[in-house]
């Protein structure tokens, strides 16, 4: 597997070997040991998430501070663009953000550590997305991050319509929100 280091040091891109031949491809999209190996530390996922979504769909940006989750994240059909946002106020990122293209074609899957939001905008007419967690989803935890917050300044590709959940839109700016020492 390819790591690609991003501007944040702590997210990762993670690009599998395919093997291609007449009747296909084949790749091994998870290891525990290299992926151990990439981001430096010894990770336990302990739930599998599914998500589909339409063109146009942005979900997030959504981070637990309390159990805090971390996420990689693929999508298996269709593309989005991935976002994820340092929230850790003691890192020299903090309130930056790193932004990639995640497909089918392009194979990819980010990290994205403990102490960080998650978002994506779906760009195909539809997207799979699978991602594992290191921790549970606890919804009294959740909070959300505006993904149109200025301070942040996250450049989301242009879609005819952005389709947002009510909680989405309801979401904090960073000024307000509970973030991570």
């Amino acid at each position: 597997m390819k790591i690609i280091h991003t501007n944040i040091s702590d997210v990762i891109i993670i690009e599998p070997k395919v093997f291609n031949d007449s009747r296909g491809f084949f790749f091994e999209s998870f290891n525990q040991q290299a992926f151990n190996e990439a981001v430096g530390q010894d990770v336990q996922f302990v739930q599998d998430n599914h998500s589909y979504s339409k063109k146009g769909v942005l979900r997030g940006l959504h981070f637990q501070v309390q159990q805090p989750q971390g996420k990689l994240v693929r999508a298996v059909r269709g593309a989005v663009f991935d976002v994820v946002v340092d929230l850790r106020k003691s890192s020299p990122t903090f309130s930056q953000w790193v932004g990639t293209e995640l497909s089918e074609e392009n194979r990819r899957q980010i990290w994205v550590p403990a102490g960080f939001a998650h978002g994506f905008l779906t760009l195909s007419e539809s997207a799979v997305c699978l991602y594992k967690t290191t921790g549970y989803y606890a919804p009294e935890c959740e909070r959300i991050l505006a993904w149109n917050d200025v301070d942040i300044g996250i450049e989301w590709p242009a879609a005819d319509k952005y389709i947002i959940s009510l909680k989405d839109l309801n979401a904090d700016l960073l000024e307000n929100l509970e973030c991570f020492p």
